[in-house]
Order: structure tokens, then sequence, then C-alpha cells
């Protein structure tokens, strides 16, 4: 069930014919080129349709992902800010016990 299924190993090319001697006879008859394997996947055929349908999802996922990241930027940003905010207060009321 798991076993590798390897394609059958390509034959190397039949190799090039000698120049024939004078007294040796002509071969006529060549050995016929293996046939190429035919595939028994099934072909994938895009029509019209599809091919509009499949960039309407390509531009879906794009915008979704794209959003995601956005408001991750923006998380980022707010909470970054946020953490600037509470430092400046925290530094004005440390500065204020200092001068009581």
């Amino acid at each position: 069930m798991f076993t590798p299924k390897y394609p059958t190993p390509d034959t190397p090319p039949a190799p090039a014919p000698t120049a024939p001697s004078a007294g040796a006879p002509v071969p006529v008859a060549q050995a016929p080129a293996p046939l190429a394997q035919v595939s028994n996947r099934p072909t994938v055929q895009l029509t019209p349709g599809s091919t509009v349908a499949l960039a309407v999802a390509g531009g879906g996922v794009v915008l979704v992902v794209g959003a995601v990241l956005v408001s991750l930027l923006l998380a980022v940003a707010i909470t970054g800010m946020s953490v600037a905010v509470c430092a400046v207060v925290l530094r004005s009321i440390l500065n204020q016990e200092r001068k009581h």
C-alpha cells in the first residue's frame, strides 16, 4: 500500500552505426524506437468559466490574507502606542512624587 511506484527506466539509445567495411553487408532494418508511455492520469481542462472562478478565488485569498496581515500590523501598532502612553504616564507620576 505504501510502497513507492517507480516508472520503468528509460532505455539507452541504440549505438550509432559504424561505417561498414568493403565486403560487409549493409543492415537495412533498424530497431524500433521505444514508444512513449501513456499516462493514465486525467488531464485538467480549463474552461472559461473555471478560469474566471479560479481568478476570483485567487483574488479572494489575496484579499483575506492581506486583511489579516494589515490587522496584525495594526494590533502591533496599537499595542506599541499604548505601552508608550503608559510609560509617559508612569514617568510623570514618578516625577511628581519626587517633587513633593
